[in-house]
């Protein structure tokens, strides 16, 4: 049987509260209601590979993501691999090594997308005096995997008058 187009397609991760990864993926053009796809990462060249504990599924029941909790990754080539089988056999694989946090115009042009979803900044304090019409504000950056230079944010702050 022809497996052309039976390969996921726009695979994204998106890391959320520094320690929890959502990753999905939109099933093969030609792949039909029995088409299931299993996800296999390494964070790391010196882990190990491991299948996903938790899909995400579609209305087939066809894994269609994965939702990963205490993931930790610092500027580390990731392993990706989604395979499966449909009637029994092998479907064509999906296989990608990607640099997570890289910059650049390759990362976003690419097939595949890798995003943290940053909190909102901590600790915010605002301290206003009536007579001088003047408010100081304070924050703390958000948390994150793997910045660790506050100088790497930038801020935009709205006042309103209410």
């Amino acid at each position: 049987a022809d497996m052309n187009g039976t390969a996921i397609e726009n695979f994204v991760c998106v890391i959320f509260n520094v320690s929890f990864m959502n990753c999905t993926w939109h099933v093969g053009r030609t792949a039909t209601e029995d088409t299931q796809y299993f996800l296999y990462w390494r964070p790391s060249n010196k882990e190990d590979v491991t299948e996903c504990q938790n899909y995400i599924t579609d209305k087939f029941r066809r894994n269609t993501g994965c939702r990963f909790q205490n993931v930790t990754i610092e500027n580390k080539n990731a392993y990706f691999l989604v395979n499966g089988s449909r009637s029994g056999q092998n479907i064509q694989s999906y296989e990608k090594k990607i640099l997570l946090y890289q910059i650049g115009k390759d990362f976003f042009i690419s097939d595949y997308i890798i995003v943290e979803k940053l909190t909102p900044p901590l600790n915010v304090t605002v301290n206003c005096t009536e007579a001088s019409h003047r408010c100081s504000i304070w924050w703390q950056p958000p948390h994150t995997s793997h910045v660790k230079k506050s100088s790497c944010f930038k801020y935009e702050i709205v006042i309103e008058n209410k």
